[in-house]
């Protein structure tokens, strides 16, 4: 089995920062691609940035120049530096990974942080 904990939301202004942190544990091989996925009421769960074990790097065009995604491999982490946020950013933030566990190979989720972005 395998967990998947975030941290790290919160309340904040508009134009503020905030840093999310994901750790996994469990039975763990291989971390393959980490991700932060976001929720906002009445809204589907989108993608915001990703990061596949080699250090490849995709944004949501929505995020980019204000966020920046990184990973520790040897911590099995994943972090989500936000910068410059917005109102429109207020959402259960989810880290997402895919895993290979011996034998197999699953999507995770953690339970979600909220972010607030408002004045």
């Amino acid at each position: 089995q395998v967990q998947l904990v975030e941290s790290g939301g919160g309340l904040v202004q508009p134009g503020g920062s905030l840093r999310l942190s994901c750790a996994a544990s469990g039975s763990i091989f291989r971390i393959n691609t980490m991700s932060w996925y976001r929720q906002a009421p009445g809204k589907e769960r989108e993608l915001v940035a990703a990061i596949t074990s080699a250090g490849r790097i995709n944004y949501a065009d929505s995020v980019k120049g204000r966020f920046a995604i990184s990973r520790d491999n040897t911590k099995n982490t994943v972090n989500l530096q936000m910068n410059s946020l917005k109102p429109e950013d207020t959402a259960v933030y989810y880290c997402n990974a895919d895993v290979s566990v011996t034998g197999t190979r699953g999507t995770y989720w953690g339970q979600g942080t909220q972010v607030t972005v408002s004045s």
